[in-house]
């Protein structure tokens, strides 16, 4: 189990890698989670970065982001609310909106895959991009799944 930031959405949206090891690995039984308002911010963040790398800003997002919900559930408020003050506290001084995506990791006992080095620190495991395959692999492991 794993918690994605709206960086990690974004990326599975713009580029190949991260959709591969999320497709990868969901069918392997990993679970990835996302609090709700991660895809409301990259709903919001996606149509400027598609206008800035000069690709087509069309019905594709909504429907990438719809099939991005099939491998990466969606957690509501009610789940991870009771760690907003911790999370914010957590994360005083850096980026305290990302308080969802820390409070949902701290809800569910799980680990933060993430770009953003505001989550450094903060008492929950992060994983980058580069260095997830690690953790998703163990977790394979863990979990008895065979081929990896």
């Amino acid at each position: 189990m794993i918690v994605l930031d709206v960086n990690i959405l974004i990326r599975a949206v713009l580029g190949k890698r991260v959709r591969q090891l999320l497709e990868t690995y969901a069918a392997h039984g990993i679970r990835f989670y996302a609090p709700e308002v991660v895809y409301a911010d990259a709903e919001k963040y996606l149509p400027a970065l598609l206008i800035k790398r000069g690709m087509p800003n069309d019905d594709d997002v909504p429907a990438t982001l719809a099939y991005l919900q099939s491998l990466i559930e969606p957690i509501g408020a009610e789940t991870y609310s009771l760690f907003e003050a911790d999370a914010r506290q957590r994360l005083r001084g850096r980026d305290e909106e990302d308080w969802p995506v820390l409070a949902t990791a701290m809800s569910m006992s799980c680990a933060i895959w993430t770009e953003d080095t505001d989550f450094f620190g903060t008492g929950v495991a992060v994983w980058t991009s580069d260095r997830v395959e690690i953790f998703l692999k163990e977790q394979s492991k863990s979990a008895g799944i065979e081929g990896f």
